[in-house]
């Protein structure tokens, strides 16, 4: 019997892209040798998204359905959809083409050289310069106060083999950073390098918050060097303080007809005091809210439908969420 390959992707309003979609995904996968089952994950759409999926779904059992009963965000429902699959391998994919669905047969090739773990990395991007140049520079960031290795400019899509998948069921980590994750499972990463695309339909559902999001998500779920900074900081900072407190008072004393303060670096070391303190604060309080995420102990998703899950997938489905 073939082997299955799950493909999972997660969508919200992406119903110009789907067709598209789900029709460059089974023309790859009619070149391989493999069974295949793919996995939409709707993050509750707005638009007609999940119409136009039921609609292919109809005339395809491979094509499946989840739709959330809510929006849970960009970082818990790929990761839920990732759980629900049943295949020998899964391979993640963003639904709106920037990933190219043409780039899983490299991602299947370098999972059959016997790499568990496979990632895009996106090298190039017709995206706009600015924001390439500072995913850049950010992952170069992380990457070196990282405490494990992460590949630099992946871009979340890959490959996974069952046991990596198995091992994040038993994680069960309900806000994860999943490129900074399946490095830290430490299995061998192979890449494989394109060039993003410009966006052709629809409307890029990053903004400032959800870039900001996985920023701070890599930071916090991946070092302990931004509490020691602040702890070094402070003890640095209250030297310095010291050091500045003497040098006045000693030329007060020198000079005290002369000497004259004035209000202007009174004003100036209380400002630049009072936010060292509220970035060391804001630091904090994001490594407080990751540990609160964790001991809610609240579901990746809460699903609403399923469409096209058989009672096998089901089972599997429903032994996935017991394991978490």
């Amino acid at each position: 019997m073939a082997k299955l390959i799950s493909i999972v992707t997660p969508c919200y309003n992406e119903e110009d892209n789907v067709d598209e979609l789900c029709e460059r995904i089974a023309k790859v996968m009619r070149s391989q040798p493999y069974e295949y089952e793919h996995i939409l994950i709707d993050n509750h759409s707005t638009d007609g998204t999940v119409a136009r999926v039921k609609a292919i779904a109809a005339n395809d059992p491979r094509v499946k359905l989840i739709v959330n009963a809510r929006n849970f965000g960009h970082i818990r429902s790929p990761y839920y959809g990732i759980l629900q699959s049943s295949g020998d391998a899964c391979v993640l994919i963003a639904s709106d083409l920037q990933d190219p669905p043409e780039i899983i047969a490299e991602f299947i090739q370098r999972w059959e050289e016997g790499y568990k773990t496979v990632l895009a990395v996106k090298p190039e991007s017709e995206e706009s310069p600015v924001v390439f140049m500072l995913r850049k520079l950010y992952y170069r960031f992380v990457t070196a106060i990282s405490e494990v290795p992460l590949v630099k400019n992946a871009t979340g899509a890959g490959m996974f083999d069952r046991e990596v998948v198995q091992i994040l069921r038993k994680i069960q980590d309900p806000y994860p950073y999943f490129r900074g994750l399946v490095c830290e499972i430490g299995f061998p990463i192979a890449t494989v390098p394109f060039k993003q695309p410009r966006r052709k339909r629809g409307i890029t559902k990053n903004n400032f918050y959800t870039l900001y999001d996985n920023a701070i998500l890599g930071i916090t779920n991946h070092s302990k060097l931004p509490l020691r900074l602040m702890t070094i900081g402070g003890f640095a900072l209250s030297i310095l303080s010291f050091v500045t407190a003497m040098c006045f008072l000693l030329a007060k004393l020198l000079f005290w007809n002369s000497f004259q303060l004035g209000i202007a670096p009174i004003l100036i070391g209380m400002f630049f005091f009072f936010a060292i303190q509220m970035f060391f604060l804001g630091l904090l309080g994001e490594y407080i809210g990751a540990i609160y995420t964790h001991v809610r102990r609240v579901p990746l998703v809460v699903e609403m439908e399923r469409v096209n899950f058989d009672l096998t997938s089901a089972d599997a489905a429903i032994e996935a969420k017991n394991e978490q």
